[in-house]
């Protein structure tokens, strides 16, 4: 029996992806296992049916507990508030509650430069991070309030520290950085807590972009001081169950580097 033993968590970009060796390589579907382990029962979105099928089938299995995938996908032409209300009214429809809110879908057109960004794939990132975080924070808050929920939403080092090749991507998490802090100034009387979790984790993405472009990974892709890339579950979506622990209720509006010892900064 875990501490979310019959509550419910909405994670966005969950489906399952997995690693060469069989383990998890997704960071969305690592956090769903984590938090599967401590009783939740999930909603998990992402625009690929199938891998939100074999996450539902394989949590299922595994851990005992129910899940909903529901397809979404924030975009330019989409009619995004109904696309995400739609998620968080099934969600209730189900589950009759919401308790924990994880933001981790993006999509970005990573290694183009700034002067050669088209709008078109800024807007890719503006749209998939930024707005579905912004959409779903506010659907969430009516049920979160009720809860005395917490949020977790993701960004990253390429914001933080200027990466080369990212600045609709560097953007968009800046601006979640910026929302997150914002809600936990006004949501803070509501019970609700509000944190940015920013990781660096090996994925099934960063195994094939090693394997098909091993050039390119080697001058962009560098190791942690800790000498390994972190663990999807344990090391990522572990973290991110805790910041819904009641133990760190009171921590809110800030911002974790999960990059073994990349992601110092003053």
């Amino acid at each position: 029996m875990g501490f979310l033993t019959g509550k419910t968590t909405l994670i966005t970009g969950a489906g399952q992806a997995l690693l060469k060796d069989g383990a998890p390589g997704a960071i969305g579907y690592g956090i769903a296992i984590a938090f599967a382990k401590e009783g939740a029962n999930l909603v998990i979105t992402g625009r690929n049916v199938t891998k939100l099928e074999k996450a539902k089938a394989e949590l299922e299995s595994e851990y005992g507990i129910k899940v909903l995938p529901v397809q979404a996908d924030v975009s330019k032409d989409a009619d995004n508030q109904a696309v995400v209300q739609n998620v968080v009214d099934k969600a209730i429809a189900e589950f009759g509650r919401i308790d924990v809110l994880v933001n981790n879908a993006q999509a970005s057109a990573s290694g183009v430069t700034l002067a050669d960004h088209t709008t078109d794939q800024f807007d890719l990132a503006i749209y998939s991070g930024l707005y579905a975080t912004f959409y779903y924070m506010q659907a969430c808050y009516p049920h979160l309030k009720e809860t005395k929920g917490s949020v977790i939403n993701f960004a990253s080092g390429a914001g933080l520290f200027g990466n080369f090749g990212q600045s609709a991507y560097a953007a968009a998490k800046e601006g979640i950085r910026g929302m997150t802090r914002v809600a936990a100034t006004e949501w803070g009387p509501d019970g609700i807590n509000v944190n940015v979790v920013c990781p660096l984790a090996w994925t099934a993405a960063l195994e094939n972009f090693q394997e098909q472009y091993p050039d390119a990974f080697e001058a962009n892709v560098h190791m942690p001081p800790m000498g390994h890339y972190g663990n999807v579950e344990t090391e990522i979506g572990r973290v991110v169950v805790q910041l819904a622990h009641p133990d760190f209720k009171f921590m809110s509006g800030e911002t974790l580097t999960l990059e073994g010892g990349m992601g110092q900064r003053p």
